[in-house]
């Protein structure tokens, strides 16, 4: 008899119906997305439930005034308050804050950071994790911008973008080669937002990143490669948000430039 599988054994680890002991925390963060939280948060549990996967979902809403927290409140009250957990702000205050104040309430092992807005679909979170545990990476990081994962993951398929302009794809293309020029960060994919990450390497990452804003996740990968945490790229669709508007604008542009200057002469 195998005696890590005795009747004493299991109570003591905890009983699974995976193989996957693992929990995975997700944090969202939100500000105006009442019509796109039931959908995201749907799709989730959905993807974690058929995959048998320990989870919770931190919603860190801004202060939305269309009544994104009154969703999410019923969403707890439907999912259960182990499973949704609002951590609302008093403001705007940023995306990468709004990172680090969910963070604060991760009772997961592994971290997953991703758009409320529809526009990463959690199909590809089993991928993550697949690809992670097979090569015991830290950091996962979908790509929009290559046709096969790294390290090779059979089931991957080609990345892209849906709902895209030329022009917003051109500056996409434009802001990931600098970077990539600049800063050799060794990912296809700089600017991207969906990633999963071990709670203990995304806390380290964090202490020591000081940008804000959309620079936020840019400089995250470079501190992840400067400070030798492995890291592995699956690709991914990413579709432009369904409902309400783009948050980006010509001052994150901006700031994005500013932003690659810094980190190559500071990292």
């Amino acid at each position: 008899m195998n005696p890590f599988e005795s009747t004493i054994s299991m109570n003591m680890q905890g009983q699974f119906t995976s193989s996957n002991t693992h929990k995975y925390s997700v944090i969202l963060p939100t500000y105006n997305e009442r019509k796109n939280l039931p959908i995201i948060i749907w799709l989730l549990a959905k993807t974690f439930s058929e995959n048998q996967l320990a989870w919770e979902i931190i919603v860190v809403d801004d202060a939305s005034p269309d009544g994104t927290q009154e969703v999410a409140m019923q969403l707890a009250k439907t999912y259960g308050e182990d499973k949704i957990i609002l951590k609302p702000r008093s403001g705007k205050l940023g995306l990468g804050t709004a990172y680090i104040h969910g963070l604060n309430f991760c009772s997961g092992d592994f971290v997953i950071i991703m758009d409320a807005d529809f526009s990463h679909h959690p199909k590809f979170i089993p991928q993550f994790i697949r690809l992670q545990q097979s090569h015991n990476l830290d950091i996962v990081t979908g790509t929009r911008y290559r046709s096969t994962s790294t390290p090779f993951l059979s089931e991957a398929r080609p990345g892209g973008v849906h709902g895209w302009d030329l022009k917003r794809k051109l500056v996409s293309r434009g802001a990931n080669f600098l970077a990539a020029t600049v800063l050799n960060p060794g990912v296809s994919d700089l600017t991207g937002s969906f990633r999963l990450y071990r709670l203990p390497v995304l806390r380290h990452i964090i202490t020591l990143t000081q940008s804000r804003g959309y620079v936020f996740q840019m400089e995250m990968m470079v501190r992840a490669r400067a400070l030798g945490y492995t890291v592995g790229e699956v690709p991914i669709t990413f579709v432009d948000r369904i409902f309400g508007e783009s948050k980006l604008g010509a001052d994150e542009i901006v700031g994005y430039g500013k932003g690659v200057w810094s980190l190559f002469t500071s990292v």
